[in-house]
């Protein structure tokens, strides 16, 4: 199975908020995404764990 679980992890505080999945065969690099954050309060840049 190509779609793997991954975990979002928030690049100021370091918090984990977000779960999401992605397809690991068209999408091998790793993921930023802007979200929202409720620990620091606004919108910030979150990356996926290893």
């Amino acid at each position: 199975m190509p779609r793997e679980n991954i975990i979002l992890r928030c690049t100021e505080c370091g918090d984990e908020n977000y779960i999401g999945t992605k397809n690991k065969r068209t999408h091998p690099d790793r993921r930023e995404i802007k979200k929202y954050c409720p620990k620091c309060n606004k919108m910030t840049v979150h990356k996926e764990k290893k």
